[in-house]
């Protein structure tokens, strides 16, 4: 039986371009995790996967590391070395793990966590972190979205998440509030978004339902009401009289009107921002 091994020596004679990227075996007691650096959450579940396939045996793709004063730090494979943590400490040790240098600045590496198709997939407020520790790198929205291959509107949405308030990404969090609404929401009610929230998710919670739907959090007005409203104002005149701004309606429009207006105020949420006028 051949191997890579055998084929990548043998390449003066069968003309093959492979070529040799080394890994390491680096012993488990000498690497270490930086607290905070991963821009993942550790996942229980996740761990005890790795746990599992490395007690079995299976392949477990190598760590990207960084050496550095304290020892060798994990890059990219923080649930792997948690994993090999848990198989030792199940009678299973684990003296090595497979590591590859990673090489590359600190945005490099902030990219790589968040590219990587080793790692556990990120959640929306862990990919915004990771976008917001480039940000205060100094790094623009477009300069990011190349970095991470992904579109501008995607990084800025991101962006919008961490600003809204702490209750609506605590919501998005434990997974009351899909990221697009809390950004929707924010955007339509700025500080009072979360108040807003936290009064629709009651309502969606007494109606026996778990999260909070975009239709839920931010009413809709009847397209057809509004066309109407329109059409009833259209032949409205202004007129302006000691600093005040007047509309004079058509003859036989103003209860319609006020019927219409009516609505519109009794769909908008209880501390809901927006003209005053409810228009």
């Amino acid at each position: 039986m051949s191997s890579l091994s055998l084929h990548y020596k043998a390449k003066d004679k069968n003309g093959t371009e492979t070529t040799v990227k080394k890994t390491f075996l680096v012993p488990l007691a000498e690497l270490y995790i930086e607290p905070g650096y991963n821009v993942r959450e550790i996942d229980q579940a996740h761990v005890e996967e790795f746990r599992d396939a490395f007690i079995a045996g299976e392949f477990v793709p190598p760590l990207a590391v960084q050496v550095t004063e304290q020892g060798i730090k994990v890059i990219d494979g923080h649930h792997r070395y948690h994993g090999a943590l848990l198989a030792t400490e199940a009678g299973h040790e684990i003296a090595r793990l497979e590591c590859k240098d990673f090489s590359g600045t600190e945005a490099d590496r902030i990219a790589f966590m968040v590219t990587s198709s080793q790692g556990k997939p990120l959640t929306s407020l862990e990919r915004a972190a990771a976008y917001q520790r480039l940000a205060n790198q100094g790094w623009s929205t477009s300069e990011i979205a190349s970095k991470v291959k992904r579109s501008v509107g995607d990084v800025d949405h991101h962006l919008q998440l961490l600003a809204c308030g702490d209750e609506l990404i605590a919501m998005v969090k434990a997974g009351e509030v899909a990221p697009t609404t809390a950004v929707a929401l924010s955007r339509e009610h700025g500080p009072k978004a979360d108040s807003v929230a936290r009064e629709q998710m009651e309502k969606a919670k007494a109606a026996g339902k778990k999260k909070l739907s975009r239709s839920a959090a931010i009413p809709q007005f009847s397209a057809a009401k509004a066309r109407r409203l329109v059409e009833l104002l259209v032949d409205a005149e202004f007129d302006r009289d000691g600093g005040y701004d007047s509309l004079i309606l058509s003859h036989g429009t103003a209860e319609e009107i006020k019927r219409i207006i009516a609505e519109y105020r009794a769909g908008i949420p209880a501390g809901g921002g927006g003209d005053e006028s409810g228009l």
